[in-house]
Order: C-alpha cells, then sequence, then structure tokens
C-alpha cells in the first residue's frame, strides 16, 4: 500500500513538473513572437529563455512549429467555447455581441491571443482563427446580398475579403495599443462584411 502511495506520489510531482515546464516553454515563445517570427526563433533560444534543457524540450516537443502548432490548437478550442453559446443565434444584437466578446478576449489576453495574431504570427493559423468564427455566424452564407449570391462560389471569394481585411483590421488594432474601444472594433469587422443593410445599420 505504501508502494502504491509513493508511486502515485511520483506519478503527481511529474505531471506537476510537465506542466510547468510546458508553460515555461509556452511563455517563452510567446514572449519570443512579440519581437520575431516564428522562422527566426530556434530551440535553443527557447530552451535557454526559459531555463530549460534541450532533451528536456525534446521531450515535449518535435520543435519550436510543434510548440507553437499545440498553443494555436489550445487557442482555437477556446474560442469554439465562446462560438458555442452562439451556434444558433444569427440575429443582429447576437452576432454583435459575439464579435465583441471574442475582441474583448484579445485583448484580454495579451501573452498569448495578441503575439498569435500579430504580424509576427502564422498566418494560416490567422486566417483559420477568423474563417471558425465567420463561418460559424453564418456573415457569408446568411446575409450576403442577392444578387451576388446567385453567382456559384462567390461567397468564397467574400469570405478571402472577410478574413484577411479582419486579420489586418485587429494587427494594426494591437499594434496601436488598441487605441479603439472594443464595441467601435467589433462593429467595425461586422460592417467589413457584405451583410444586408438592415443588420450593417443595427451596427452601427
Amino acid at each position: 500500500m505504501k508502494e502504491m502511495e509513493v508511486a502515485a506520489a511520483s506519478v503527481v510531482k511529474d505531471s506537476r513538473k510537465a506542466r510547468y515546464t510546458k508553460k515555461a516553454l509556452r511563455d517563452s515563445l510567446i514572449e519570443l513572437m512579440k519581437s520575431k517570427s516564428i522562422v527566426r526563433i530556434t530551440v535553443k533560444e527557447l530552451c535557454d529563455r526559459a531555463d530549460i534543457s534541450r532533451s528536456t524540450f525534446y521531450a515535449h516537443y518535435n520543435n519550436q512549429y510543434d510548440l507553437l502548432k499545440q498553443i494555436e490548437e489550445g487557442t482555437i478550442a477556446y474560442f469554439e467555447d465562446i462560438l458555442k453559446r452562439f451556434d444558433k443565434k444569427r440575429s443582429a444584437r447576437e452576432i454583435i455581441q459575439m464579435v465583441e466578446e471574442i475582441v474583448r478576449n484579445i485583448a484580454d489576453n495579451s501573452n498569448s491571443i495578441q503575439a498569435l495574431l500579430s504580424e509576427n504570427g502564422d498566418i494560416s493559423f490567422q486566417e483559420k482563427f477568423f474563417r471558425r468564427f465567420t463561418r460559424k455566424v453564418h456573415l457569408v452564407n446568411s446575409f450576403i446580398e442577392a444578387p451576388l449570391s446567385d453567382i456559384p462560389g462567390i461567397e468564397e471569394y467574400y469570405l478571402v475579403y472577410i478574413v484577411n481585411g479582419s486579420i489586418a483590421l485587429v494587427q494594426h488594432w494591437l499594434k496601436n495599443n488598441m487605441d479603439i474601444p472594443i464595441p467601435r472594433l467589433a462593429n467595425m469587422l461586422i460592417q467589413l462584411s457584405p451583410v444586408k443593410n438592415k443588420m450593417a445599420n443595427r451596427a452601427v
């Protein structure tokens, strides 16, 4: 019985150590990404900053890109929880509330999300991030004006415009120390999309 208790305590200790190690490496990567892109960050830099050996790093991650991918996946999962609350809500007011909550969470999580969405972040992640919530609330499929909506494939063109415009707008906002109030930025993101005039007017 005593041996089992010792083994259990050892597992808990190892688990805590692993969590500490992963957090230290995540924090190090985010800090480095504030001044340089992932392609310029090395495993050695990460380990030196986190005060962790390279062998310990490779016990958890394949390389710096693997570490970034896991941070990105965790971020997507975090925002999926927000999107789920608005899954079947499509009114103008509900969409505004959702976009405001997303922007507010970006502002509040300065040590991770802001770095991921900055110019030093991975553009493929940023596109995936904005595509998720854009498609989820049907800003494209439900609100595109006729007759353009009758053109085959036009939704994808709108989506490319919305996603890339949203990325640029949020990056500019972050670079300028979030100088525009969150509700105002949320309205700008909504007005960026090709929505019906009725919804656009409500968003102002």
